[in-house]
C-alpha cells in the first residue's frame, strides 16, 4: 500500500507540473478493457477472464528539457488462476530501476501498476538529443519478426499492444544531416541471468531510396552487431535485418527477411506482409524447447518465438474507413505448428475503438513422455477477444 501511494504520489506531482505555458496538452488518458474467453488446454483449464489497463501520459516542456512520464495500472479478473496465452502480463524485462509494483496477486485477481515510462530529455539543438531514464526504443527494420532489434521487441500475436514496452536507458541521438542518424545507447538491466551492460551504437542513412542501417558494440556484455535494410522493389516493399551474436566458440547469425505490398480491391486498401525468420537460438525440434526455455535468451525476452525457424503472414483489409478486417497466420516450420487469428476493427469515435477476434492453434498437443513440449502452438487453447480501447 505505501508503494501504491508513492507512485500515486509521484505521479500526481509530474503530471501537476505538465500545466505549464510549454505545454498545449497537460496530459492524455488510455483506458483499455478487455473481456477474453479461454478454451480448455492441457496446461489451462480455460474460462472467462476480463484484463483492464488504465494509463495517464505527460510530457510537460521546459525549453530545452522536457519530463516523459507514463504511468499505469493493469487489473486482470479470471474464474480461475491461468497460463493465459494472450493477455494480463505487462510487457517488459530486465528492467533496472524498481518502478513496477504489485497490489494484489491472488487466484482470481491480479493487481499491478508502474512507471513505463519516466524519462528527462534535453535537446540543446535540432540535431541534438540526449535522454535518461525509462523510454522506448526500437532499431527494427523488419515488422513483425524482429531478431536484430536489441530492446524488447514486441510479441508479434499480441493484439493489444497500443505500447513499447520501456526499458531503462541513456540515450544520445545525432541527426548530421536530414537523411541520416547517429544513436548511441548504454543500458544496464537485470534478470534472473544476473546484471549486465549493454552498450551500442547505430547508424542509418537513405541512400538511392534504401534506408540502410548497423549497429554494432556489447550486448548484454558480449560483443554483437547487426545489419538492417529497407526499401522498394518496383511496387513491393522489402526489409530484413541480421544481428551477429556469439554462442559459445560460434557465430550466430538471427536474420529474417520480409515483403509487403499495398493493393486496391474494389478501390479499398488491402494491406499484405510476409516474412520469415531463421534464429538459431530457437528450437530445431521439439526435443530442444525445454533448452530454449532455460536459455539466457529467453529469460532476457530477446526471443518473440520459440522456433528455429519461423513464417508470419498478415493480411488487412479495409470494410470502410471506420472498418477494417484481417487475418494473421504464424507458423513453426520447425515442429509444424500453427496459429491463426482473424479479427476485425472498427473506430467508433476520435477516441473510441473496437478490436474483437479469435486465437486458434494446431499442431501436436501437450507434452511427451520425457516432459518436453511436443510443438510450440499446438497446445494454445481456442480464445475469443474483444478489447475495448479509450483515448482521452
Amino acid at each position: 500500500m505505501r508503494t501504491f501511494i508513492f507512485a500515486v504520489t509521484c505521479s500526481t506531482i509530474l503530471f501537476s507540473s505538465s500545466t505549464a505555458p510549454a505545454q498545449t496538452k497537460p496530459m492524455t488518458i488510455y483506458y483499455q478493457n478487455v473481456p477474453l474467453s479461454s478454451g480448455s488446454s492441457p496446461f489451462s483449464a480455460g474460462g472467462l477472464s476480463d484484463f483492464n489497463r488504465f494509463r495517464v501520459t505527460s510530457e510537460p516542456v521546459f525549453g530545452d528539457v522536457s519530463i516523459g512520464v507514463a504511468y499505469e495500472h493493469a487489473l486482470t479478473v479470471q474464474q480461475q488462476r491461468q497460463n493465459n496465452f494472450f493477455v494480463g502480463a505487462i510487457p517488459g524485462g530486465g528492467e533496472w530501476l524498481k518502478l513496477q509494483w504489485t497490489i494484489q496477486d491472488r487466484s482470481h485477481v491480479s493487481w499491478q501498476h508502474r512507471f513505463d515510462r519516466l524519462n528527462v530529455r534535453w535537446t540543446p539543438s535540432n540535431s541534438l538529443e540526449i535522454t535518461a531514464g525509462r523510454q522506448t526504443i526500437s532499431w527494427a527494420t523488419t515488422l513483425l519478426l524482429t531478431p536484430a532489434d536489441p530492446f524488447m521487441p514486441f510479441d508479434p500475436i499480441d493484439p493489444f499492444r497500443e505500447f513499447r514496452a520501456g526499458v531503462d536507458a541513456l540515450r544520445v541521438r545525432f541527426s548530421p544531416g536530414p537523411l541520416s542518424e547517429l544513436d548511441v545507447v548504454v543500458r544496464p538491466t537485470k534478470t534472473a541471468v544476473g546484471e549486465e551492460m549493454t552498450v551500442l551504437g547505430r547508424g542509418l542513412t537513405t541512400w538511392r531510396g534504401w534506408e540502410l542501417s548497423g549497429w554494432g558494440g556489447v550486448l548484454y556484455g558480449q560483443p554483437a552487431g547487426a545489419l538492417g535494410f529497407a526499401g522498394g522493389l518496383f511496387s513491393i516493399a522489402v526489409r530484413g535485418e541480421v544481428s551477429f551474436r556469439n554462442s559459445g566458440n560460434e557465430l550466430v547469425l538471427r536474420r529474417t527477411i520480409g515483403v509487403d505490398r499495398r493493393f486496391s480491391l474494389f478501390e479499398k486498401d488491402l494491406y499484405v506482409v510476409v516474412e520469415y525468420q531463421h534464429d538459431p537460438f530457437g528450437a530445431f525440434s521439439a526435443e530442444q524447447y525445454e533448452k530454449v526455455l532455460a536459455s539466457k535468451h529467453f529469460i532476457r525476452s530477446e526471443l518473440q518465438t520459440l522456433g528455429e525457424d519461423e513464417m508470419v503472414a498478415q493480411v488487412s483489409y479495409q470494410l470502410h474507413p471506420l472498418a477494417n478486417i484481417s487475418f494473421l497466420w504464424l507458423t513453426n516450420l520447425s515442429d509444424g505448428s500453427n496459429l491463426v487469428s482473424p479479427s476485425f476493427s472498427y473506430s467508433a469515435s476520435d477516441e473510441v475503438v473496437v478490436v474483437g477476434g479469435v486465437f486458434l492453434g494446431s499442431g501436436e498437443e501437450g507434452v511427451g513422455y520425457s516432459g518436453q513440449l511436443r510443438s510450440e502452438y499446438g497446445s494454445v487453447g481456442a480464445t475469443a477477444y474483444l478489447s475495448i480501447s479509450v483515448f482521452l
